[in-house]
Parts: structure tokens; C-alpha cells; sequence
């Protein structure tokens, strides 16, 4: 039977509520984060001084925290920030880089990354591990006499990225690059709380972001368009959330590479087809539709802010329907933080409108 979407389930506060508060725990995670890394003794990580590079290996929300730390450490970082999400480590990586191998909350992606850790510790890498307690990657770190960041476990399946962010921004202060204070974790933690506000289930469509935007979303073919590292990092954790919440599939591209490739969709068979009006039903009109989704930010560079302001003014004299979602003012990690909750709950509650279990 074909799944419907019907905007009278957004109003069912009952719908999905463990999904909503593992949403919602985000703030929790990002503060209990700081107090395991706190205890971890990350400080021997700057013993050795700064490393080559700092490579992240993992995979699903745990991967996307190597992105997050990018994306905070910005585009002046003296030294470069590599994510692996493949089978085994590059075969480049070796002592003079720091490996930190990482598994998010819910324990699920540990076993996976058992691998990484085994060849990280046989090269003589400089290690770290943030997961769960007892998962299958402590002993690696005790093998190898390196910090072993204990991540409180999630009281649900859904998987967030915060806990091992938060290690991970600890590990790059130690080391010497730029300082996270506590008051930026703070900020951090009160901008995911007033998203919570803003986003709770008894919060009306109307007065509601996340249900604004999953109405947006409902029926369309989304193109997730970003062109700074912190919004890159949001667009592919919102493209993840849409398959993996509501099995919804979304196209995820960068500027500048995305106007010469993925623009191009605005003119086929999923573009506009002239002006359409705001009245149109998405779900009743004939046809998927393409759904420009503009992620920006303003730290953005001119040059990106120039490309996205075109796209944007492109796509709707095409008749494609454009929705921006700008970044709140504040410390980079604020502003990633607070993009990442509203997209998070907008994938809950598409799943929500469409009868689909998260």
C-alpha cells in the first residue's frame, strides 16, 4: 500500500515520541560529552605536540562528528582534518598522525570500527577512542596506553552526532589547535535546548519550523545545496536523517561543484515547469517536484554567498520551488548546531506526516 502523507499526524503528540526526544536529548549530549572528555585524560595527547593531521574513522553519525570538527575548526586550520568512512585506513596515516576512532552512543556502529583501531594501533598512530563503555574498542586503547573517551549510551536507537563531536573538539584543543571553551559547549547546548522549544510536538504547524519544513518536503524530490564546510556538514547529515527517519530520498551537493552538475536538474523532468503558485497542494499535484533546499550560513564566503543568492534566483524563474534555512547568528558550533536539530526534527516529523515508524 502506498504510503500517504496526511498533515493531521503532526498534531499526534503521541507519534513517534521516542524518536522526538532522542531529538531532543541533543543538548544532554553535548554537555555529558564535554564531562566524559573531561575525565579522560585527553591532556597526554599534547605530549607529543601537534600532529600531522587528525583522521577520524568511523561510520554513520560517529563519522559525521569528523566533518563537525571541520567545520568548527574552519577552513585556518593549520593542519588537515580527514574522515574515513571506508573498509581500512589510508596508507599514508602513520605515527605522526593522530587516529581517533569513534562509535556514536548507541553502540550499534562499534564492531564495525574494530578494524580501524587494529591497524591504527599496529602502525604506532597516536590514538584516541570515544565510545560507549564496554564496547569492542576499549581494549584497543588500553592496549596501546592511549585516552578512551566514555560516552554516556543513548536511551534510544536514534543516532546523533554530538557525543563524539564533543570528544573530538576536546582532543583538537589538547593538541593545539583552537580552544572550544566551556562557554562555547554552553552556547552550544542552550541553542540545541531553544531549537527543542521551538520544534516540540505541541508547538502548532504554523509556529512550528520543523513541521513547516517537513510540509515543504512532503512529495518533492529535495536538493540539499550548501557551499561552506558548516552547512556541507548539515546538508549531509539532513540527506542521512531523510533516508535513514523517514526513508525519504534526497540529492546532497556542494557549490561551486553543484551548479555544474546537480543545477542542471532544474531544467529535466523534476524541475518547474514555469511559475507555480504557493496554493499548489504538493501531495495532490501530479508528479514529484524538485525541492531546492538552500542551506546557509553567515560565515559563508562572498564569492559562496554570491553563487547561492544566483541558484536561488535561478531555480525559482524556473518555477522550482526555493527553501532557504539560514544559520542563527553566533560561535560556529552554535550555528551548526542549531541547523542540525531543525533538520533533525523536520526528517521526524516527515516521517510522522507519512505514517512511517523512525
Amino acid at each position: 500500500m502506498a504510503l500517504v502523507f496526511e498533515e493531521r499526524r503532526l498534531d499526534d503528540l503521541s507519534a513517534d515520541a521516542d524518536a522526538l526526544r532522542g531529538v531532543a536529548s541533543a543538548a544532554a549530549r553535548v554537555r555529558s560529552a564535554r564531562s566524559a572528555a573531561r575525565e579522560a585524560g585527553l591532556g597526554v595527547l599534547g605530549d607529543e605536540g601537534r600532529p600531522r593531521s587528525i583522521v577520524v574513522a568511523g561510520s554513520g553519525a560517529a563519522a559525521l562528528a569528523g566533518d563537525v570538527l571541520e567545520a568548527v575548526l574552519g577552513v585556518g586550520c593549520p593542519i588537515p582534518i580527514h574522515t574515513v568512512r571506508d573498509y581500512r585506513l589510508p596508507g599514508w596515516v602513520s605515527g605522526h598522525d593522530l587516529v581517533a576512532v569513534v562509535a556514536s552512543t548507541s553502540g550499534h556502529d562499534a564492531q564495525a570500527a574494530v578494524p580501524f583501531a587494529a591497524e591504527a594501533v599496529r602502525r604506532g598512530c597516536r590514538f584516541l577512542v570515544a565510545s560507549p563503555a564496554g564496547s569492542p574498542l576499549a581494549p584497543y586503547a588500553e592496549q596501546a596506553r592511549s585516552p578512551f573517551v566514555a560516552l554516556p549510551p543513548a536511551g534510544h536507537h536514534l543516532e546523533m552526532p554530538w557525543g563524539v563531536a564533543g570528544a573530538l573538539l576536546a582532543a583538537a584543543s589538547e593538541v593545539g589547535l583552537a580552544p572550544i571553551t566551556d562557554d562555547v559547549y554552553e552556547g552550544a547546548a542552550v541553542r540545541l535546548e531553544q531549537m527543542a522549544e521551538r520544534c516540540r510536538p505541541g508547538a502548532e504547524s504554523w509556529d512550528n519550523p520543523a513541521k513547516l519544513l517537513a510540509l515543504d518536503l512532503a512529495g518533492t524530490l529535495p536538493a540539499i545545496w550548501s557551499a561552506a564546510p558548516l552547512t556541507a556538514a548539515v546538508a549531509a547529515r539532513f540527506a542521512t536523517s531523510l533516508a535513514v527517519n523517514a526513508r525519504y530520498p534526497a540529492l546532497c551537493g556542494r557549490f561551486p561543484g553543484a551548479l555544474q552538475d546537480q543545477f542542471a536538474t532544474v531544467d529535466g523532468p523534476f524541475g518547474g515547469t514555469g511559475p507555480r503558485s504557493i496554493f499548489d497542494d504538493p501531495v495532490e499535484d501530479d508528479g514529484t517536484r524538485l525541492l531546492a533546499v538552500l542551506l546557509r550560513d553567515p560565515g559563508e564566503p562572498p564569492e559562496a554567498a554570491e553563487e547561492m543568492d544566483s541558484a536561488a534566483e535561478g531555480a525559482r524563474e524556473r518555477g522550482v520551488h526555493v527553501r532557504e534555512l539560514a544559520a542563527e547568528d553566533g560561535h560556529v558550533l552554535e550555528r551548526l548546531a542549531g541547523l542540525i536539530a531543525l533538520t533533525d526534527y523536520a526528517s521526524v516529523y516527515l516521517a510522522v506526516a507519512y505514517g512511517i515508524d523512525p
